[in-house]
């Protein structure tokens, strides 16, 4: 059982019914708003998690401690871009300009990580490679 492809894949589902609603809403509605985190939760949520699902089915990972760090950050990463922008751009609460910022800045940060780690794993020598 490969945990890490079943992971990105149940999370990029999640996000792909997020992001659907949003376009139906957004569509629905004639407003669009909320098209910048729309997208973002698509190509970041949906797309993003779903291609290193496959990637991870197709190649088992050289270096397990990185694929689990890989893993976790693109997901709290994800989440944390996705609702740092929402909050930042759309402002649904009265909440400070710096915290807004600072949630967005740290939720996008933590996704550069996970593509940085992403990156380093696939330099590392694959279990299938002889």
């Amino acid at each position: 059982m490969n945990t890490y492809s079943k992971t990105l894949l149940r999370f990029s589902a999640i996000f792909a019914v997020i992001g659907a609603f949003i376009g139906s809403h957004m569509a629905g509605a004639g407003g669009y708003e909320f098209r910048t985190v729309h997208a973002h939760i698509l190509v970041v949520g949906w797309l993003t998690l779903f291609a290193w699902a496959v990637y991870y089915k197709v190649f088992p990972p050289a270096n397990k401690l990185l694929a689990t760090l890989h893993v976790w950050t693109a997901i709290i990463g994800a989440i944390g871009l996705t609702a740092g922008m929402w909050l930042y751009y759309l402002r649904p609460f009265d909440l400070n300009e710096t915290m807004t910022t600072v949630l967005f800045i740290v939720g996008g940060s933590i996704l550069l990580i996970s593509f940085a780690l992403f990156l380093i794993l696939t330099f590392l020598k694959l279990e299938d490679e002889v």
